[in-house]
């Protein structure tokens, strides 16, 4: 039946006319090469396979106690910088099962390499040795490696103490970054992929972040320098992602997007978050009061970007009818205020949770429920401020409450220092539950916490004990 229809076209194409025939077989030739060519040009998938969150012991535990008593036996703080941090502390969204890093319970309260080197290692090893047992891959079979750490940067790298510590291939294309800040986690994927994209042969690719506090612990007195002390925490994660098609069925995600940008044109963006000398030559990381608004203004020219490529067409137009419609009313302030509902392109996000501030911002711009903000939170009171590695923590965190079913679409959006800001845009391929070295295993059932109910003013003050006459 197929070969009598196809000699029927062919017969009909015979008798038309030179005129008629020539351009039509030219413009069905055309429409050929250009199919062929969108083909062949479509970039290798890229899957996650596995990832892993690192859990430190729990004698590693940091809670209010912990850290009034570091800051006391150091004696390095004067009593208002005590009563700056504790105050910091209280309000930061952190509870108390954060992680800090190996020198604070050393009893020696000085910054030495050899505690930074102990911190990487503890981190970076472990999450690595995880993550391989679990996704059946050799450490040799590894051809790209990325490790991103912003604070600390030693020689040999420690690209190179993973290649070593694995006995890795020497083939093994490895990069490190470093001053990326949080945001390094999303980039370390986005640059993971194109790497194995300009490969030859599919592979494998490694994506190692962490972040190093032992030796930008800030001991002065300058405010914005000693937030950092209150607020960024112990942690790591690695990813294995991989182009190699065959492992499609073992992966969990396929990646569909990754978007950076920075912003670092600007000045105030520039100097948000910046490493620096105070005025008796202390070295920290000093967080300004810009950083807030500045997360909020790279924010909107990041989602801007973003919305054309993952929102839906009807989303699209509700957006641009919203937009046209305060401007044909003169209010310009209200047109740049209007924010597509990203909740219509994804099923679970994955929110940088630098800080209670941060997570407040976004969750105001994009018009973001308390639901939506819930896995934010969550790992920044369990977990803390822990870099580039927040974002892996989240996904753990919905994995661990079994939310993502196959089909759902994730987006991480990390924001780091420069300023930047960079999103991985994911699809699972499976329902996904919490693996057997999940963080939030002995956790999860505790989160969301419930916020106490604040007390009425004047009834607090009835509830106050009075004053006793004195008796002569």
């Amino acid at each position: 039946m197929f070969s009598s229809m196809a000699a029927a076209v062919t017969s009909s194409l015979g008798s038309l006319p030179l005129p008629i025939l020539a351009p039509l077989v030219a413009s069905a030739l055309a429409f050929l090469v250009t199919v062929l060519r969108v083909l062949l040009r479509r970039p290798r998938p890229v899957y996650l396979l596995n990832y892993s969150c690192h859990l430190p012991d729990p004698d590693r535990q940091c809670n209010m106690e912990v850290c009034e008593y570091f800051g006391l036996r150091s004696g390095r703080y004067t009593d208002e910088t005590a009563d700056f941090m504790r105050l910091i502390f209280r309000k930061s969204g952190l509870g108390m099962e954060t992680f800090a890093p190996p020198f604070i319970f050393s009893g020696k309260f000085e910054k030495t390499l050899a505690f930074a080197i102990q911190e990487a290692e503890e981190g970076l090893f472990a999450v690595v040795s995880q993550l391989l047992a679990k996704s059946d891959v050799s450490p040799r079979d590894i051809g790209v490696l990325v490790v991103a750490c912003s604070m600390y940067s030693p020689a040999p790298s420690l690209a190179s103490m993973i290649v070593r510590r694995f006995r890795m291939d020497p083939g093994v294309k490895s990069y490190s970054l470093a001053g990326m800040g949080c945001s390094a986690g999303t980039v370390g994927i986005d640059m993971a992929a194109r790497a194995l994209r300009v490969r030859g042969t599919p592979g494998y690719a490694l994506v190692v972040v962490t972040e190093n506090t032992s030796l930008n612990w800030y001991f002065g007195n300058n405010k914005h320098m000693l937030v950092t002390n209150c607020i960024f925490r112990v942690g790591s994660a690695a990813a294995l992602v991989t182009d190699v098609a065959a492992r499609r069925g073992d992966a969990k995600y396929e990646l569909l997007r990754t978007l950076r940008t920075h912003h670092g044109a600007d000045d105030a963006a520039y100097n948000a978050a910046v490493q620096m000398e105070d005025e008796d030559g202390g070295v920290g990381v000093a967080l300004t009061k810009d950083l807030v608004r500045v997360a909020g203004a790279g924010l909107r020219q990041h989602i801007a970007t973003l919305a054309p490529y993952v929102l839906p067409v009807s989303e699209l137009l509700r957006y641009v009818y919203r937009v046209a419609w305060a401007y044909s009313g003169g209010n310009p302030k209200a047109a740049a205020a209007v924010v597509p509902d990203f909740q219509r392109a994804f099923e679970h996000m994955c929110i940088h949770s630098g800080g209670k501030a941060v997570i407040d911002t976004v969750a105001k711009l994009m018009g973001f429920g308390p639901a939506v903000v819930e896995p934010a939170r969550a790992t920044l009171h369990r977990f803390g401020n822990t870099s580039s590695s927040l974002v892996f923590y989240e996904l753990a965190y919905f994995e661990a409450k079994r939310r993502v079913r196959a089909g759902d679409r994730v987006w991480m959006l990390a924001f780091g220092t420069g300023f930047k800001a960079c999103s991985a845009v994911w699809r699972a391929l499976r329902d996904a539950g919490p693996d057997a070295d999940n963080p939030w295993n002995a956790c999860a059932h505790r989160y969301p916490m419930a916020l106490p109910v604040p007390t009425p003013r004047k009834q607090h003050q009835q509830q106050q004990p009075q004053p006793q006459p004195q008796q002569l």
